[in-house]
């Protein structure tokens, strides 16, 4: 039961990454959350658990979802390495702050950023269809209206840090970075989806070398990565990411965005609830 659980998971986490470049951690950690609770995990590890694990199995959903869209020429590979070195070393430093945070927090801090994403998709999404059917400019061109490298660079940092303390892709924050400086929506959703990948790998060590010196007493773990946990949902969401980025190329994602966003508003709300209850 708990594998098709993860599988499950792990659908529904594919997809989404892949359609809306918003990381399937978004829906990864409150289901994790849930999970582990269910399992009687104590109450300070089960956040850290939720986000350490999320993060390893983007590694997976960031591969699956960059190959696809690097085949509709998406992925701007010369941003990416300017972003890349912040975003690895911001998401392995970010472990370790979270590590340093009490579980009751973390549910706090991941609720309010729920609630920020959701109102970011709501009414954001219109925008950024119309920029997404009118912007033309070039790869090159986009580039060139982005700041300097050790600005990238740094702003690769900060988001590193976000991404390991809300056990994300990034894509919640590199998709916003980079159309604010004229990246075509659908560029801005392929390089984020590259981005995904050095933010994973980093985050996933990072929660596993700072959980293994906490000595955390939980069956089937490395640190704060649940290896059972982590295979089912990589297997399905392997597929599934692939399927949303070809849906994202094709469909105009508004509506679901919004319905989308609904739900993360109704995770959100439960996190507050439960970390101030």
């Amino acid at each position: 039961m708990e594998l098709i659980i993860f599988l499950i998971i792990g659908a529904l986490a594919g997809f989404a990454a892949g359609l809306f470049g918003v990381g399937g951690g978004t829906i990864i950690v409150p289901l994790l959350f849930i999970v582990f609770t269910q399992m009687g995990y104590s109450p300070d590890n089960i956040m850290h658990l939720a986000l350490g694990t999320s993060l390893a199995t983007i590694i997976v959903t960031s591969i699956s979802s960059l190959m696809a869209h690097n085949k509709k020429g998406a992925v701007m590979w010369p941003v990416f390495k300017n972003l890349a070195p912040g975003l690895a070393i911001g998401c392995f430093l970010g472990a370790g702050i979270a590590g340093q945070i009490s579980g009751l927090y973390l549910q706090l801090i991941v609720g309010v950023f729920l609630l920020w994403v959701a109102y970011k998709m709501f009414f954001g999404g219109k925008k950024q269809v119309v920029n997404h059917a009118t912007n033309s400019s070039s790869a090159d061109d986009a580039n060139t209206q982005l700041p300097s490298k050790p600005k990238q660079l740094a702003a690769g940092g900060v988001i590193g840090i976000a991404s390991a303390i809300f056990g994300i892709g990034g894509g919640s924050l590199t998709v916003p970075y980079l159309t604010r400086y004229g990246v075509v929506m659908q560029k801005a959703v392929g390089t984020s989806a590259a981005c995904g990948l050095p933010i994973a790998i980093a985050g996933a060590l990072g929660f596993m070398f700072f959980g293994m010196q906490q000595r955390i007493d939980v069956p089937n773990t490395i640190g704060f990565v649940h290896i059972y946990a982590f295979l089912g949902i990589s297997i399905m969401s392997f597929f599934t990411a692939k399927l949303g980025a070809k849906v994202a190329h094709i469909l105009s994602p508004e509506l679901l965005k919004k319905c989308f966003s609904v739900l993360l508003t109704v995770v959100g709300c439960y996190f507050l609830y439960k970390g101030l209850v």
